[in-house]
């Protein structure tokens, strides 16, 4: 395949995994089943008829991607929204996570025939949830829950996956004999864990410092500047014997407390950059899966995601959220939301490379599993929310004119202070006689320390600083008009 041929292909596949998200929300189905299905599709078994067999390389891609959509999910994450039910969400993601991991692990075990360890281990890769694609879903509905579920359930899905992969690892190094008993993960979970939250706070923090001191020529080198702060981040902590994951989560949600220079602008590119990297994961992990394998064992693979879905999952939320106040509806909305997404499926890869003897068997098992959770629970969120009365009165709308503005940064682009030059024609002229180019408002005057409201009938003075909103290729006919002598840019709305 030529150059040319590559780029087209790369092309085609990146723009249906574009439509396909948009179908997903048409249709109520997660895009994660459908970028999988894709993947398999072209694969080694499927009509595209790519072989492809590397786990060491999957399980990097899957890692990267991981890092990427972690810190996005991070820099994300409204601090104002997610403090008051801090609580809720780190219960879900520790005692949640390791009850999940500890029952489908016993229970996967006795069907699979596999020893504890095995088992546990296939638990653990299955623990963590994935709430982003159950926001697709309900946006696409056009549905918005009631009270703070939304927020409980975006914390989760951000802070279960380093939970995970602990398990997962400390699990592998019991399954092959490199720690002797479970008990001594424990001191190994708390380092890690610190050693995360501590420089994840850290490098946050640096970051932000960074972004907004180190005034950089070109505005497009900011997005580069955070990419290599995530990283140095994610690799740094790790080499540190901490956790990786659980730094980079903490850095974004660090960075999105504060304002930093073009912060609208960099969440986006970071959000931009998270989607790129789940459609190329999701169509590798695709395309490292062998059809016929999974279907070899889809009736265990079925009880198990049952067992997951009904018995495993509500467990883990009923007992991890006793402590809190909750009412019994948001309690079974939880539970049934536990969604099963990418990160299983990339932490199935680790059992592969560290060459547990089984681990072909728990790959397949929780592919499978995936699937099955995503397909049953993806396509019924809206109902069981509406079945349940977790649905606000009013549904999701497109939001008013000044918001959209202010997201899109229209209002940054278009918007330009002029300073009225003491020699200027227009000084003594009321509003109406400027003559200002078409879509060209007068926002507001500063006078001498006083805010005045243009009317047509108000007269220019010299030394008045006006607010002007203008398209862009009228700006510089209005700053010509007015002489200005200093033009100001307005600082970026530091809003959430």
């Amino acid at each position: 395949m030529t150059l040319e041929q590559g780029l087209m292909v790369a092309a085609v596949i990146l723009l249906i995994a574009v439509l396909a998200s948009k179908v997903s929300a048409r249709v109520g189905v997660p895009v994660l089943l459908l970028f999988l299905g894709f993947g398999m599709l072209i694969g080694s078994e499927g009509i595209g008829g790519v072989y492809f067999d590397d786990p060491h390389l999957t399980q990097s891609v899957g890692v990267v991607a991981l890092v990427v959509i972690l810190f996005a999910g991070g820099l994300d994450t409204r601090w104002s929204e997610v403090a008051p039910i801090l609580k809720h969400g780190l219960l879900l993601s520790t005692v949640g996570v390791a009850l999940t991991a500890f029952t489908v692990g016993v229970f996967a075990a006795w069907v699979l025939g596999l020893s504890l360890a095995e088992g546990v281990l296939l638990g653990a890769i299955i623990s963590s949830t994935d709430a982003a694609a159950v926001f697709s879903v309900l946006r696409g509905n056009g549905v918005r829950l009631r009270g703070q579920l939304k927020s409980i359930l975006e914390f989760e899905s951000g802070s279960n996956d380093p939970m995970a992969v602990f398990l997962t690892l400390g699990m592998i190094q019991l399954a092959t004999g490199q720690v002797d008993s479970p008990i001594s993960l424990l001191p190994m979970f708390v380092l890690q864990m610190s050693i995360g939250v501590g420089l994840g706070y850290a490098f946050g923090h640096a970051a932000l410092f960074l972004v907004n001191r180190i005034r950089l020529e070109y505005d497009g080198l900011y997005p580069v500047l955070t990419l290599s702060l995530m990283m140095l981040t994610f690799g740094a902590t790790s080499l540190a014997l901490g956790n990786g994951f659980m730094a980079v989560y903490v850095a974004g949600l660090v960075m999105r407390r504060s304002d930093f220079i073009h912060r609208r602008s960099l969440i986006e590119f970071h959000d931009g950059l998270a989607w790129l990297m789940q459609i190329i994961m999701f169509l590798t992990l695709g395309l490292q899966v062998f059809p016929s394998q999974v279907a070899a064992i889809a009736p265990q693979g079925l009880v198990i995601a049952v067992f997951l879905i009904l018995i495993a999952r509500p467990l883990s939320v009923f007992v991890g959220l006793l402590p809190v106040q909750m009412s019994l509806r948001e309690r079974i909305f939880i539970a049934w939301v536990g969604m099963r997404g990418a990160a299983p499926i990339i932490l199935a890869t680790f059992p592969l490379v560290a060459g547990i003897p089984s681990a072909n068997l728990i790959f397949n098992v929780v592919f499978f599993a995936v699937l099955a959770s995503v397909a049953l629970q993806g396509t019924t969120l809206s109902l069981v929310a509406r079945w349940l009365g977790l649905i606000a009165d009013d549904p999701i709308r497109e939001p008013g004119l000044l918001p959209q503005l202010i997201e899109q940064g229209r209002i940054e682009d278009n918007t330009v202070e002029i300073e009225v030059g003491p020699d200027c024609s227009m000084i003594g002229k009321q509003v109406l006689e400027l003559k200002l180019p078409p879509d060209t408002l007068l926002v507001l005057i500063s006078r001498q320390n006083e805010i005045v409201v243009p009317r047509g009938t108000t007269v220019l003075e010299a030394h008045d600083r006006v607010l002007v909103l203008a398209a862009p290729q009228h700006r510089d006919e209005v700053i010509q008009m007015l002489t200005a002598q200093t033009r100001i840019s307005l600082p970026a709305a530091g809003m959430d």
